[in-house]
């Protein structure tokens, strides 16, 4: 089972740059980056120092329930191209472990999938999650502070949405 890196669906960044607000109904924050530890979460690219960017909650689901997290994320400040969908570790994912967490179709947390890993063992624990029928997605979050990275879906899953 081959897993693909997705990024957060253009049509919730553009809602940003355009003003709109966060999952907590707030405007996005607005920053300037010092070139340390800013991973765009719609490029799957770092921020560069000097470059303006937003920071605001999102939840990177389609529902709500008590397995729903949100948490905060950053966006380049102007339009960036969304990342497309890809078996390499995006350049965000730069850090030395990151947690993942499979869950189902409806949105919940499937038992036993979580767990904090390494940087080189993301794929192999993504395709081992993913090879797991109960399992429809897998979401990545930084394992220092949970703030969502990026969702893994199999690469036969090809969607605009990461939901």
């Amino acid at each position: 089972m081959k897993p693909g890196f997705v990024a957060i669906p253009s049509e919730d960044a553009v809602r940003f740059w355009r003003g709109g607000v966060d999952a907590y109904g707030r405007l996005p924050e607005h920053a300037i980056s010092d070139g340390g530890g800013v991973p765009c979460r719609h490029c799957l690219k770092m921020v560069q120092a000097g470059d303006a960017y937003l920071i605001l909650a999102y939840r990177p689901f389609a529902g709500v329930n008590p397995y729903t997290e949100t948490g905060p994320i950053f966006l380049h400040a102007s339009r960036c191209q969304r990342a497309v969908m890809q078996e390499e570790l995006p350049e965000i994912l730069d850090s030395e472990r990151y947690l993942l967490r499979g869950y189902s179709g409806a949105e919940r947390i499937i038992e036993g999938t979580g767990g904090v890993v390494a940087r080189s063992e993301i794929s192999g624990r993504a395709a081992y999650l993913l090879g797991n029928p109960n399992v429809a997605f897998v979401d990545v979050r930084s394992a220092a502070n949970n703030c969502f990275q990026c969702r893994i879906v199999r690469l036969d899953q090809v969607s605009e949405r990461i939901t």
